[in-house]
């Protein structure tokens, strides 16, 4: 138990192994976690795996959802999409910067209502997870879990997020105040129309700000014993 222990602290714990190359560390970790007899079950670690995930969706959630969750957060801030800057500045300098930031704030709102309907669907896919998957995730990179989130959940997510996201901006006035800003700027000579249909872009937005966030969690609760919530957890990624 001690030795399966030591591996697993070897790979997601910051205290000693900084100064350790990566590599080294996994073979380590490898070594320790190949047919010790009395070893943590592998239905204890992917238990356990499937917890941490839990906690950071959870966590990630809460924070996406929570008022200014996006909109207060640069890394993950819906903006004016890519298409559309140029509109952006061009309003502004006619003296629409308010109406511009209003329909910024619109969009974050949007993004934060709907964050709150993502919990369900990605626990759904940490519900599927397999044995081998928990495995895999626990000998692989930092990101390992949520790049097992990203193949396992992005279409069912899209598909079940856009229709939430579409209702969200609508309701914020995300929606009415870009077609206002589009409709405005179409009508400036010689500009280039734009197209003010902007669920797409919101929804895509919104779940990549998502899965940034669980990205974070993940790290967290490899690196810092104190983010491990639960008994499971602390034993799964015990430091001794």
């Amino acid at each position: 138990m001690k030795r399966i222990f030591l591996g697993l602290s070897l790979l997601f714990s910051v205290s000693s192994c900084n100064s350790q190359n990566i590599g080294n560390i996994l073979k380590q970790a490898n070594d320790v976690l190949s047919g010790t007899p009395g070893a943590l079950t592998t239905d204890e670690i992917g238990k356990g795996l499937k917890e941490a995930l839990t906690v950071g969706i959870k966590n990630s959630s809460s924070k996406a959802s929570a008022l200014d969750g996006y909109l207060g957060n640069q890394t993950i801030k819906l903006l004016f999409p890519p298409e559309a800057q140029n509109v952006e500045q061009k309003l502004r300098q006619i003296g629409l910067g308010a109406q511009c930031d209003k329909f910024i704030t619109a969009l974050n709102r949007g993004a934060e209502k709907a964050a709150e309907k993502a919990v369900p669907i990605f626990v759904d896919a940490i519900t599927k997870m397999t044995i081998q998957d928990a495995l895999s995730i626990l000998k692989g990179d930092k990101d390992a879990a949520t790049n097992y989130l990203k193949r396992t959940s992005s279409v069912a997510l899209t598909n079940a997020f856009a229709p939430v996201m579409e209702e969200s901006i609508n309701s914020t006035g995300a929606t009415k105040l870009y077609g206002e800003i589009a409709t405005t700027y179409n009508k400036i000579p010689f500009s280039k129309k734009v197209n003010p249909d902007l669920k797409q872009y919101a929804t895509q937005k919104a779940i990549d700000g998502l899965f940034l966030l669980v990205a974070q969690e993940e790290q967290k609760i490899r690196e810092n014993p104190a983010a491990r919530v639960s008994d499971l957890l602390k034993k799964v990624f015990a430091n001794q």
